[in-house]
């Protein structure tokens, strides 16, 4: 059966409510397909950007980055300024499962591993679908992240929510799991469809 009683949603952003890939960005600065893949793959790693998640400022881990590569130093310093372009379009059908639930006056809250340079002008930039949510935990302002026990403790108590209170969707296993170890119904996000026919087992007030 079922889990009963959910009242609050709490989403993550990348990949769950707005697709992110650097090599959205960097296409446009490098035409060779070879050298795009080698830089991604070797420069602009996910486990160099993800010191931003952890609350690094992009001066110092682009600095240096581009001591070891000198010869992409003008490429290395795109990542921050430009780092909007690399987030796409709404994940489909997302958006309108958000405004669902803030209609039907039920509380939206989000988790992100996120930047604190670059959060506020995303924040901005979609600031429709934003204004929708009561609070959103950011990674790199609190300098913890997912799928660390802390940042979920800490969403908890800011919210003002139980964890049995909570449905929680993210894309990354390791976070859901985390989520979960801490009593929070917890969701792998697939697509829009999965995630709208959980939230009906659930009971929560939205179309099937």
């Amino acid at each position: 059966m079922p889990k009963k009683g959910k009242t609050a949603v709490i989403f993550d952003v990348g990949r769950v409510l707005y697709d992110w890939d650097p090599r959205v960005l960097y296409e446009r600065l490098i035409g060779d397909g070879r050298a795009l893949d080698a830089f991604l793959r070797d420069v602009v790693t996910i486990d160099w950007h993800f010191q931003h998640d952890a609350g690094r400022d992009f001066a110092d881990t682009s600095a240096e980055l581009a001591a070891l590569y000198p010869q992409h130093a003008a490429l290395i310093a795109a990542w921050g300024p430009r780092f909007n372009e690399s987030i796409g379009a709404g994940i489909a059908g997302m958006h309108e499962i958000v405004a669902e639930l803030d209609e039907a006056g039920v509380p939206l809250f989000a988790i992100t591993n996120f930047s604190h340079e670059f959060w506020p002008p995303f924040r901005a930039r979609e600031a429709r679908l934003f204004d929708r949510f009561r609070d959103i935990v950011v990674s790199g302002e609190e300098k913890m992240v997912k799928p660390d026990a802390a940042i979920y403790r800490l969403a908890l108590a800011r919210f003002g929510l139980a964890a049995e209170d909570a449905v929680f969707v993210d894309d990354n296993a390791a976070n859901v799991a985390a989520a979960q170890a801490l009593g929070i119904e917890s969701v792998l996000f697939t697509d829009a469809a999965q995630f709208r026919a959980r939230l009906v087992e659930l009971e929560l007030p939205i179309a099937a």
